[in-house]
């Protein structure tokens, strides 16, 4: 079983914005595998729409780091973990940014990249960036086509309904080939769909402390992925899937690494990743835990 954590990049730790680099290099060294961003622009006063179907947003989304800095800092100071984001929202972002963007990530950490996308959930954070909420699926199919042309043909082009990019040359390639592979999260019908028709993998999430983990909440919309992605005439096998770990502030560490277990042998799962941000104040107690969880799961 891989296991990744969570950079510090929300709650207290982000005012430790200066460990980050630290945190990662620390991490690598305790034989974490993957480090992780997530994709956060606001914590509205008064939420029209509360976070994982709450009515409220956590208050460690106060405070907020910039996914792309931390992507960058963690490929700049580590050898082996994979970076990934889980996820970023790439609807925010024109796609000619978003491809110049990861392909730096990419080149920089010598093709850890993986890059997680989703749709986002918060009204009030599309309205800070000026786009409507309405058709985010639309316009993340646009954003995926966009930059796999940017990645894959030169000159690169594209015009969509919401997106364009002029011709223009386009010969940086990421390290990974022919792209770095994109996994895609979401649950609802469209998004199955879309993880079955075009994803290289599926991000799924666990909550321990809030309800003990159900591998059938993972093996079978896992199955429908793939039963959907053999009707497209895709290989069913080649869509993977990293398991986010997101534990609630009351979650003990046998909650969590009972988690990690049962994944790895009740799922298809070999890569699982855990959200520190609910768990821990400090990079310093962040790392103990990272470390007491590598050591009890492994």
């Amino acid at each position: 079983m891989r296991i990744g954590f969570t950079l510090p990049q929300f709650g207290s730790m982000a005012r430790q914005a200066d460990q980050v680099a630290g945190f990662a290099r620390q991490a690598e060294s305790l034989g974490a595998d993957s480090l992780w961003v997530g994709d956060r622009l606001l914590a509205p006063v008064r939420p029209i729409v509360g976070y994982a179907g709450t009515d409220t947003i956590p208050e460690g989304f106060n405070r907020r780091l910039d996914p792309f800095a931390l992507m960058t800092i963690a490929a700049t100071v580590t050898e082996r973990p994979l970076i990934g984001s889980n996820v970023l929202n790439a609807t925010w972002y024109p796609p000619a940014l978003l491809e110049r963007s990861l392909t730096t990530i990419d080149l920089v950490s010598g093709g850890r990249l993986l890059a997680g996308f989703g749709v986002g959930w918060s009204p009030e954070e599309y309205q800070a960036v000026g786009l409507p909420m309405e058709k985010r699926g639309a316009r993340l199919d646009e954003s995926l086509d966009a930059l796999e042309a940017l990645w894959t043909t030169d000159p690169a082009s594209y015009q969509g309904s919401y997106w364009t990019v002029p011709a223009t040359h386009a010969d940086l390639r990421p390290a990974r080939k022919p792209r770095p592979p994109i996994y895609l999260g979401g649950a609802a019908p469209a998004a199955l769909r879309r993880i079955a028709r075009r994803a290289d993998g599926w991000l799924p999430v666990a909550v321990p402390g809030a309800v003990v983990f159900d591998p059938a909440s993972v093996n079978e919309p896992l199955a429908r992925i793939r039963a959907l992605a053999e009707g497209y005439g895709r290989d069913p096998g080649a869509v993977d899937v990293v398991l986010r770990i997101n534990p609630t502030a009351t979650a003990s560490l046998d909650d969590i690494v009972a988690t990690v277990v049962r994944a790895g042998d009740e799922t298809d799962v070999d890569h699982v990743f855990v959200e520190l941000m609910y768990i821990a104040e400090e990079v310093d107690q962040a790392l103990e835990l990272a470390g007491r969880i590598l050591d009890a799961a492994r």
